[in-house]
Order: C-alpha cells, then sequence, then structure tokens
C-alpha cells in the first residue's frame, strides 16, 4: 500500500507539478544536487545564488554592503516565525536601505532581492528531495521553489489514492508539522500548497486546513485553454505559478492582519486577485478614460472591504498612474470605520479619513499619493453657493464606492462628479444589482467581476444560510393584523374601532406588543439553549422600533440569566428607560468587541438591535438571528448575511423569523437575476437526504460485524487508512446530525451515533491516537450525546499513554487478550515515547522511528508473522529502558549522553572514543557555564555559548563543513537539557 501510495504521489502528482512549471520556464533541480552549494544541511537558503542576484540587480553594491544585505537576510531578529516572515516579507517588497556613496557622497540606496517589474530578470528554481537537518530532526519536503536562492514556496504532495477527505487535510498536517520542525526555512516563505493532483489548495504559514483555499479560475488564462480535463492541481498552477503571477501575488496580494492579539497572514484567494487584475486591465486599457470604471460583486463575507486593499496597494505601484489618489467613499458611519481599520491593520500607508466637509476639500486638494476615507454625506453642497466646487481635474483619482447600490444615486453622486470630474468610479457591492437598477450601471460601468453566493458557500468562504420561521401564529401578516385588532376592540362600535385603528393600530405598534415579545423571548431562550448555545456561538436580535429593542432586552433581563446589551441610537427626546442604553462610540465599540469573543472569555450572548449593525457588521462567532422586522430587497440579503461569516466548527447560519419576512424574501430575491441569487437561503429540512447518505457512509464500516462485538469493531478501525476514512465519514455525519438535531427527525439515527461515537473513542484509545478521531471536533450537542452514552454504558475511555519505563506498561500488555492486541498496545506506546523524546534525544529516537516505520511496513505487506513483530517491539522497548544504564556505563550523566551520541553520529571517522568522550565532557561544560537564568531568551548569551562550542569543534579537527549545522544542532539540545 505504502509503495504504490509513494509511487502515485511521485508521478501523479509531483512530477506532474514539476513538468507544468518547466513549460513555464523554471529550472528543475534534484536536491541532493544542491548540497555542494550548502555548508550544511542546516543551511535553507541558496547563499551563492543569492548573492549572484543581488549583484545582477544591483550592480552597484559593495562587497561590505553586499555581506550586510545576506547577514540581515539570514539571521532575520524575531521573536516568532510569524514575525520573522513578515520582516522579510516587508524587506522582499519594500526594498532594503544600505548607505554607500555612488559618487555624490554617501547617501541611502535601496537594494533589491528581486525584481519585481521584469520577472525573467530572475532565477526560478523547483527542487525536489531538498534535505534540510537540525536538532529537531530532518525534514525533506516534496517540492521547494527558490526565487534568487530565496525558499518562497513550499509544496507539499499527496497521494490520490487517499480517502478523498483525507488528501488535503494530510498535506496542511505535514506543512504544521514542518513549520514545527524548521522554523527557519518559513521565515522565507510566502505560499504553501498542499496537492494531490486531484485537489490542490494554496494557504500561508500558520493557516490551518479550513484556511487553504483552490484556485478556482486560473486568470488571466481560461480552464478551456489548460486543455481537456485539467486537474484542480493544474488549474491552481496555471492560475498562481506563472513567474509574473507568482510575482504580482507575493508584491500586491499579501497582508498581515492583527486579529484578537495575534497576527495572522493573509493571501488572496482567486477571486480577490481576478477582480483586482481585471480592475487594472480596464483601467490600463479602457478605450476612453470615462468608461475605467465598473462594479465589482463579490457576496457579502467573502473579503469585499481585503479587495479594496488589494486594489489600491496595486494602483499605488503602477509607475503608469503616477502614484494616485485613492478615495474610498462609504454611506455609513460604522462601514467608515471598518474600512478605514481595515486598511489600518493591513499595513497601507497613512489612510486619512474626511472628519468635516472642509477636510475632505482639503485632503481632495492634496495632490499625488494620498489616500482619503469619508463618508458620501461630505459632499454636501455649499448652503449659500447652492453648488459643489469643482476640486481637481485629475485623471490619476480612484473613487472606490463601498455598497454602490445605497445612496449613492443621490444628488451626492453628482457632487462627487462635479469635485472629481475625471477620477475613476468603481463600485463595490455584497449583494447584485437588480434588474431595474439602471442608475448603477450608469454611475460606474458595468461588472468588472463577479462571485456569487452560491460559488462562496461551495469555496468555504461563507457558510450556507439557513432558514426557519418559527411561532407563525405571531406572525404579522395583513388580515391577521385586522382580526387580531377586530378581536381586541370587539366591545367597541365599528366608527370608533376604525378610528382607533388609525391612531394606534399601526403595524409597528401590534409587533412591539410587551405580551407578542414576551411570548417571542421564551421561544427564543429555548431555541438558543438547544440549537445555538451548546456549541458556543452568539446571537443577534432584530426589533421594529428602539421601543421594541428596548422591550426586548427587559424580557431578556426578566426571564433569562443571559447578558444582553442593546445598541440602538440615542434620541434628544427619549425617556428615562430608552436613556439608559444610550451609548458613546467606546462604549458601543467595546460592547462589539465583547460580542466577537468566544463564550468562554465573555458571556455577553444577545445584542439587540433596530436598525444598527445590520449591515457591514463583522462577527463569525454570530449563528443566528433572530428577526421581528421587516426587511425588504437589499437590506434583507445584507441583514441575513451577517450570519454566513466562517467559524471554528460553525457549519451554517441561520435565520429564526418571527415576523413573516417570507413573503418578502421571495420579493427580495425576486429583483435579482436568478443565477446571481441561487443559495442564498436554504430550509432547515433540506438537510435530512444529506443526513441519510452520510449515516449510511459511516455505518457501513460495521456492515460485517455484529454491533455488539466491540473488539471486532475497534480491529475493523486497525489499519490507518481505514481510521481515517472512518474518521472523516463520522465528522460528516456529526456535523450534519448537529444541525437537525434536537429536532425529532434525528431521533431515527440517534442509536447509531451514539453506537458509533463509541467505537470511535475506543479506536483512539487502543490506537493512541493523538489528534484526530476525538469527539472534541464535533458540535457540542453530539458531544454531549456520545459521553452521556459512554458513562451510561460505563466504559472506561481513552487511557492516558502509559510510561514504557513504569511497571503499569507490562500489566497492560498481560490485560491485551490477543497477539494482535498487544503490537498495538506496544507500536503505540513506542510512538508515543518517541513523540515526546525524539527532541531530548533525535539520534536515538530518529533511528528507532526508522526502524519502527520498517516494522509497520513489513507488517502489511506480510513478510513477518506477528510474533516475530512482538520479538521485534520487544527488543525495542528494551533498547528504551536500556538508555540511562548506557550513559552510566559510558561515564555520562542521563543529559550528557544524547550530545555524545550526536557527535557519535556526524563525526563517523573519529574512532578514538575517548577523544569524543572528552569532547562531550568540554562541550556540556560550556553550556553549563554559559546557562544563566532564562538563557534561551537571550541572544548574547546564546552567541557566546555558540563560538565556545564552535572553536572547541575546530580543534577537534571537525570537518569545516559540518561545524555551522553540528553547532546548531548542539546548541538545540543544549536548549532542551539545560533550560533554566
Amino acid at each position: 500500500m505504502k509503495q504504490t501510495s509513494n509511487w502515485s504521489e511521485k508521478t501523479l502528482v509531483e512530477n506532474r507539478f514539476i513538468k507544468q512549471l518547466k513549460e513555464m520556464g523554471y529550472e528543475h533541480i534534484h536536491g541532493p544536487s544542491l548540497d555542494i552549494e550548502r555548508e550544511s544541511q542546516g543551511e535553507v537558503i541558496l547563499k551563492g545564488r543569492l548573492v549572484k542576484s543581488i549583484q545582477k540587480l544591483n550592480t552597484w553594491i559593495s562587497e561590505n554592503n553586499l555581506n550586510k544585505i545576506l547577514r540581515s537576510t539570514t539571521h532575520i531578529q524575531s521573536t516568532s516565525l510569524m514575525e520573522a516572515n513578515q520582516s522579510f516579507h516587508e524587506n522582499l517588497i519594500n526594498m532594503i536601505s544600505v548607505q554607500q556613496d555612488l559618487g555624490k557622497g554617501k547617501k541611502n540606496q535601496t537594494v533589491r532581492l528581486i525584481d519585481f517589474e521584469r520577472p525573467e530578470n530572475n532565477e526560478f528554481l523547483v527542487v525536489d528531495q531538498f534535505t534540510i537537518s537540525n536538532a529537531k530532526g530532518t525534514i525533506r519536503p516534496d517540492l521547494i521553489i527558490f526565487v534568487n536562492g530565496l525558499p518562497l514556496v513550499v509544496i507539499e504532495c499527496k497521494s490520490p489514492t487517499l480517502s478523498p477527505d483525507e488528501q488535503i487535510g494530510q498535506g496542511v498536517k505535514q506543512l504544521l508539522r514542518y513549520q514545527d520542525q524548521c522554523e527557519q526555512l518559513f521565515h522565507y516563505n510566502q505560499i504553501l500548497i498542499a496537492t494531490s493532483n486531484d485537489r490542490a489548495k494554496a494557504g500561508t504559514i500558520g493557516a490551518r486546513v479550513q484556511h487553504y483555499g483552490e484556485w478556482k479560475d486560473p486568470y488571466p488564462r481560461t480552464v478551456a485553454e489548460i486543455g481537456d480535463n485539467p486537474s484542480t492541481q493544474d488549474i491552481l498552477v496555471t492560475g498562481m505559478f506563472p513567474k509574473e503571477n507568482l510575482l504580482d501575488l507575493i508584491q500586491n496580494f499579501i497582508v498581515y492582519e492583527p486579529v484578537e492579539g495575534r497576527t495572522i497572514k493573509k493571501l488572496a484567494r482567486y477571486q480577490q486577485y481576478r477582480a483586482v487584475n481585471k480592475a487594472i486591465n480596464r483601467i490600463l486599457h479602457a478605450d476612453n478614460p470615462l468608461n475605467r470604471g465598473g462594479v465589482v460583486w463579490h457576496t457579502q463575507g467573502s473579503g469585499k472591504s481585503l479587495t479594496m486593499v488589494f486594489l489600491a496597494v496595486k494602483l499605488r505601484r503602477l509607475k503608469e498612474l503616477k502614484n494616485p489618489t485613492i478615495v474610498v467613499v462609504t454611506d455609513r458611519k460604522d462601514l467608515d470605520d471598518q474600512i478605514t481599520n481595515t486598511f489600518r491593520r493591513c499595513g497601507f500607508p497613512n489612510p486619512q479619513q474626511a472628519a468635516s466637509v472642509a477636510k475632505l476639500k482639503d485632503l481632495l486638494q492634496q495632490g499625488p499619493g494620498t489616500t482619503v476615507m469619508t463618508l458620501v454625506q461630505k459632499f454636501q453642497e455649499d448652503a449659500e453657493k447652492n453648488e459643489y466646487p469643482e476640486l481637481t481635474k485629475a485623471e490619476n483619482m480612484f473613487v472606490m464606492v463601498d455598497e454602490s447600490h445605497r445612496t449613492q444615486y443621490s444628488g451626492l453622486a453628482m457632487n462627487m462628479r462635479t469635485a472629481m470630474p475625471n477620477a475613476c468610479y468603481l463600485g463595490f457591492t455584497g449583494t447584485p444589482i437588480d434588474k431595474e437598477d439602471k442608475s448603477t450601471i450608469r454611475t460606474f460601468g458595468t461588472y468588472i467581476d463577479k462571485y456569487t453566493i452560491e460559488q462562496a458557500v461551495e469555496d468555504g468562504a461563507t457558510v450556507p444560510i439557513f432558514y426557519e420561521a418559527r411561532m407563525v401564529d405571531l406572525h404579522v401578516q395583513g388580515d391577521s393584523l385586522d382580526d387580531l385588532f377586530d378581536r381586541k376592540f370587539r366591545d367597541y362600535n365599528e366608527e370608533d374601532r376604525e378610528r382607533i385603528k388609525k391612531k394606534y393600530a399601526t403595524e409597528e405598534a401590534i409587533i412591539s406588543s410587551p405580551k407578542r415579545i414576551r411570548r417571542i423571548v421564551l421561544d427564543i431562550i429555548d431555541h438558543f439553549e438547544t440549537h445555538i448555545k451548546p456549541n458556543g456561538f452568539k446571537a443577534q436580535v432584530v426589533a421594529v422600533t428602539r421601543e421594541a429593542a428596548v422591550n426586548y432586552k427587559e424580557m431578556f433581563d426578566e426571564l433569562s440569566d443571559y447578558e444582553s446589551k442593546v445598541i440602538i441610537s440615542g434620541g434628544h427626546n427619549d425617556e428615562e428607560r430608552m436613556r439608559k442604553h444610550h451609548l458613546s462610540k467606546d462604549e458601543e465599540k467595546k460592547i462589539i468587541e465583547r460580542f466577537k469573543r468566544p463564550m468562554h472569555e465573555d458571556s455577553l450572548s444577545f445584542i439587540i438591535v433596530c436598525d444598527k449593525l445590520l449591515t457591514g457588521f463583522d462577527a463569525p462567532i454570530e449563528q443566528v438571528m433572530y428577526l421581528d422586522k421587516p426587511l425588504k430587497e437589499h437590506n434583507l440579503l445584507q441583514a441575513i448575511a451577517r450570519t454566513n461569516r466562517t467559524y471554528d466548527k460553525k457549519t451554517y447560519g441561520l435565520i429564526v423569523d418571527y415576523f413573516g419576512v417570507s413573503r418578502f424574501l421571495e420579493q427580495a430575491l425576486g429583483i435579482f437575476a436568478e443565477q446571481d441569487i441561487i443559495g442564498a437561503l436554504h430550509n432547515i429540512d433540506s438537510e435530512i437526504p444529506r443526513l441519510q447518505s452520510r449515516h449510511r457512509k459511516a455505518m457501513r464500516f460495521f456492515d460485517f460485524v455484529r454491533k455488539e462485538d466491540l473488539e471486532g469493531c475497534i480491529q475493523v478501525l486497525e489499519p490507518e487508512d481505514v481510521r481515517n476514512e472512518f474518521d472523516t465519514a463520522f465528522k460528516k455525519f456529526s456535523e450534519s446530525m448537529d444541525m437537525i438535531l434536537p429536532s425529532p427527525k434525528a431521533k431515527p439515527y440517534l442509536n447509531d451515533l451514539k453506537f458509533l461515537g463509541k467505537v470511535r473513542q475506543l479506536a483512539k484509545s487502543r490506537y493512541r491516537i493523538e489528534d484526530g478521531m476525538d469527539i472534541s471536533d464535533c458540535g457540542q450537542k453530539v458531544k454531549e450525546l456520545i459521553e452521556e452514552h459512554l458513562f451510561a454504558a460505563n466504559i472506561e475511555v481513552l487511557h492516558e499513554p502509559i510510561d514504557i519505563l513504569s511497571n503499569r506498561f507490562e500489566q497492560r500488555l498481560e490485560e491485551a487478550k490477543t497477539p494482535e492486541s498487544k503490537a498495538a498496545e506496544m507500536e503505540h506506546a513506542i510512538k508515543h515515547e518517541i513523540k515526546i523524546k525524539i527532541e531530548q534525544n533525535p539520534v536515538l529516537y530518529s533511528s528507532l522511528k526508522e526502524r519502527l516505520e520498517q516494522l509497520i511496513q513489513k507488517r502489511k505487506d506480510r513478510q513477518i508473522t506477528i510474533e516475530e513483530l512482538l520479538e521485534e517491539y520487544r527488543e525495542m522497548v528494551q533498547e528504551i529502558r536500556n538508555t540511562a544504564q548506557k550513559s552510566q556505563e559510558h561515564g555520562f550523566k542521563r543529559e550528557q549522553f544524547p550530545f555524545y551520541q550526536m557527535l557519535e553520529q556526524q563525526l563517523p571517522d573519529e574512532e578514538d572514543k575517548e577523544a569524543l568522550k572528552e569532547l562531550t565532557h568540554i562541550i556540556t561544560e560550556i553550556v553549563q557555564e554559559q546557562a544563566v537564568i532564562e538563557w534561551t531568551e537571550k541572544e548574547d548569551v546564546k552567541r557566546e555559548m555558540r563560538k565556545k562550542i564552535k572553536r572547541q569543534l575546530r580543534a577537534s579537527k571537525c570537518p569545516k563543513h559540518k561545524i555551522e549545522g553540528l553547532t546548531q544542532q548542539l546548541m538545540d539540545l543544549a536548549e532542551v537539557h539545560y533550560k533554566r
């Protein structure tokens, strides 16, 4: 199985990738042939090639400055991988500054590591089997792309014979392991790829599998141009890896965004890259300057604000546009703040918010290089002159208008055009242009790019939204309003009834009635407790008026212990009960920040609104919107999209309708072209057929075993590939169950869910699986069910891994009934031991790891019997147990012995073992002398220690090419064994 898998991975995936890159002009080199260009296998940069490129691109550079650049590139000062990566990216894009005299005195000169303007001026290599070693072990990524000697892309290939659901997941896990084992390689990394040819996704450092994305459009080429039936990998390579595309992505489509105290590196998705480059293409090649604009419709939640940042970055860099002025226009203060903050967080230089009408006019006249953020309302006419002045005739003005289908068509849009008659206008919208709307096309031009609701859900950029109508008897619908009124005022004559109705019985008054709200709040509490809270999500309540919002708040306080907050606009004439909920800007901001935090950090569960936070408000933790307000057309589509943002373990958003907006829904969706709004909302019952199919897929593993035979069921899951397939099927089944529970429609599947959960936990316990196969990744409702069942069945689950050195290990082996279960116990105990000890003694545990993998393969290939396998395992356990004794025999303390083994392995020509022992004692003494408190955090101490170890290695005739790498490996051991 393993050999077939390796064969298919190499030939079907890796070689195909290399072939495509060679066709694009990359040079292919086999990794081992580059070893002569490196001082040691610890080096990740091809220094000689980098030096040649720097000299070629910066012909004036002195040797002294060249060494400075080389030093600052190979030794990046940072406290974390992300910080180092960001620092290198900035040097790569913005260039490095050095002082040098080019004939007119010493001045700052900029040094280019890559020529972004002329891709053919750089060296592009694709390298397979490039080995990198350090104290944590050895890694050998399938493919690395070097540009000018810098390792900018790492590609992990997986066999297409693996279970389809595992292919990308396993690739990403491997990439994360590499980042842990060899951090330095990823200081330079710009893009990561996990591929099996049939599936291929791109991501960045630190990203989990859910944040990797496919590249579905090879723009500027088309899928048809690639050839017949291109694979997902073919499309990704054609889209991302032509030399000019790769450099474009690195230069213009990567941002670092601080989110909740940590930095996230974001790479554009294919639709963002396509939209920006289509817009640039139109701007540069329009037949007439007035035809440069257009509309980008990217469905809400798919990263529209970031697309605006990427476009602004690229507009700034294009020499043809002569450092343009960029104006970003919104029609709401909260959107203005949101987009300004996105630009700032992503490091965009100096976006200025227009604080007043006068300030806007000043900013628009500042000239090239200004970035202005403003509300459309600031384009007000001068009250006395009754007209708006022309402020600039410049053509390099780019106006990006957010949610361009709204207020921009009024007189304010005309004022905007009067102020900047030659500007290029680009409209961005999260909802499609409706069929009747001619003004958007007139104002901005035709569509530049579309990314529909259905595409976003399919790509995993957003989650699907389900719709559920509840308490239909309380829906406020035409006739029912009259009936309700007639019943309430039946004691009055008809004339009086009409009079009262005109004055008081408005729809809003009926909806706001405390009795009705009380009933709804009780239902919301029940729904929230059973459907939303167990998975740790939060809720938004939308009321018809500000008064109704306060009514909801008072009812929540009276009927539950859940914390809720009202966010409404304050009115000057509000009475005390309303004034209590008036908020300053800062208070509102703090509440929103609290709401976005995970439930275990902040228990604020409900935000109650009327008009605020229905658009431009991003809180991925919000899963449900309880809607009790008539919303129509664009407003309805925008409001329901508050629940479609992706979040850990969130598989869908939910709209619970108490008003009866379904009748508006058809109208809302009816005004758009049908293909634009496919998949906007789903009925929750539509999940049932998928549940049935997922149930069958999970149960089929045990078709030939009796459910009562637990041992038999666990043995079905012994092969790793079967276990992975089962795990994927179980997760999908539990995801569907989580969506349906606690509806009675889930009842027929409950017993099977409990049975599968039990088998899964026992398999994890038996096979000592450290990650995956664990119910912590299921929805909370499913998790509770399984845990209850395990408790009721009195099953002891998940024993802690037992240390091989402890007496209980033998006792555990005695309890195993069959040779197979004994072997499984020993195999997984050895695996566990290797995992936790490999850093302490890489030489011993790396060799044990290789031996274990060979034995497992031999057993799979039926080359050894179960009895022989048990004997081999016993020998390995004995070897682990004897390590302490061995170190004493050689005259070492426990922590010194790994240093001796490292020197013995790395210096095989040294036959005098006594000299090696002496060298071990000297090096460990150096370490102990230098090891002050928290020395591992102190660069100066580490530098001194490294220098002394190197000096000692040179004195002991260590080969020159090994000194650097061996010093680093010994330093890594020192950090493990002598950390204080």
